[in-house]
């Protein structure tokens, strides 16, 4: 039997998850959906990572609420550091996921119409919650950070099956 040749990466697929300041949701997103490529063996072909719309925090480890509760979950999020979407992410991520209506349209207003398609709320992989956004736990107490969590661990399960589609149908090509 033939040894498969390894996947390109270039063939992979790459996942920018998107809050506001980078340092609740969208870090909290990385970090699950990080653990569950690298549980599945797509880490060599799934690229995953992070920004805000606002600069706000840049070069800031994720809140450290944030940090806590995912670490309780298994998550380790503190290598992390807040970055502001750039305009060559638009170009060179496949997937680029808004934790809320308010940052999808910042992002829409942000990408150039032609890369329109690859915008999409998180939420909408998720099968346990009906919620269309993930809520920013930011200004709440712990609970909202528990919350914002379940609603992304939710999500990153239905988007790991997405990833290991698209894995699949890379490997076949």
């Amino acid at each position: 039997m033939a040894k498969r040749e390894p996947i390109s990466l270039a063939t992979g697929t790459r996942v920018l998850f998107v809050c506001m300041g980078n340092i609740c949701r969208s870090p909290m997103a990385e970090g699950v959906f990080r653990h569950l490529i690298r549980q599945a063996g797509l880490d060599e072909v799934v690229k995953v990572s992070s920004a805000g719309t606002h600069a706000f925090h840049a070069g800031e480890a994720p809140d450290a609420r944030a940090q806590a509760i995912a670490s309780k979950r298994g998550f380790d999020i503190s290598d992390l550091r807040a970055v502001r979407v750039s305009d060559e992410d638009f170009d060179n991520f496949d997937m680029i996921l808004a934790m809320d209506w308010d940052n999808l349209s910042l992002l829409q207003q942000m990408a150039p119409k032609r890369l329109h398609h690859k915008l999409q709320l998180l939420m909408r992989f998720a099968s346990e919650h009906e919620t269309a956004t993930i809520p920013d736990p930011y200004y709440g107490n712990q609970q909202g950070f528990e919350q914002a969590l379940d609603y992304i661990e939710d999500a990153c399960a239905g988007l790991l099956e997405v990833a290991k589609r698209r894995a699949t149908q890379v490997a076949a090509a």
